[in-house]
């Protein structure tokens, strides 16, 4: 267990605090963020979600720089990414900050992204993210983040940045999707 994989570990621990704050009855009142008005508990839960969110650079950067990129980082970094991920989307419903079908879009690719990646590990296989999952990884972060901070600093102008990086983050994750199976397609086609 290498300090990369530790800190892709602290991510999916992050995980339980982040939803306590920002699904339990928790009334810690009203504040004004660069223009939104939004819940303490939902700008500490962004905090949060945020902080979870850099530990993949990090982690990323320690394993390249230091030679330490291992099996199991490359499966438990994109794992904590879609544990993460999906969470913040589900609360993101939950709150009635980001419609349903989308989240059901984003999650459902990522579902079957990680059903093919336990195809390629039956084959002994292990593919790391590329780097069309790594733009929509961090355009699904951007977009989750906005939401959560109420479309923070945008408000100001009556500009629906949150809502439109939403639909960013959907249309990578589409794509990257179809890009990761395309790639891989030889798991379905030598299947016995």
């Amino acid at each position: 267990m290498n300090l990369p994989n530790k800190i892709t570990i602290s991510r999916i621990f992050l995980i339980p605090l982040f939803l306590l704050i920002m699904l339990a009855p928790l009334n810690w009142g009203e504040m004004v963020f660069l223009g939104a008005e939004l819940p303490v508990k939902h700008f500490a839960g962004a905090m949060i979600f945020i902080i979870a969110s850099t530990t993949d650079w990090i982690d990323g950067y320690y394993a390249r720089k230091y030679n330490m990129v291992t099996n199991l980082g490359k499966f438990l970094d994109p794992l904590a990414d879609k544990l993460l991920v999906s969470a913040a989307l589900i609360v993101l419903v939950e709150l009635g900050l980001a419609p349903s079908w989308i989240v059901i879009i984003i999650i459902s690719r990522e579902f079957a992204v990680t059903g093919l990646r336990l195809v390629l590990a039956g084959e002994g296989e292990v593919v790391a993210a590329g780097q069309l999952g790594k733009i929509k990884t961090w355009a699904q972060i951007i977009a989750i983040s906005a939401l959560l901070l109420h479309n923070a600093i945008f408000e100001l102008i009556n500009f629906p940045f949150a809502t439109i990086a939403l639909w960013v983050a959907m249309l990578f994750t589409i794509w990257s999707g179809w890009d990761y199976f395309k790639h891989n397609k030889t798991a379905f086609v030598n299947s016995k």
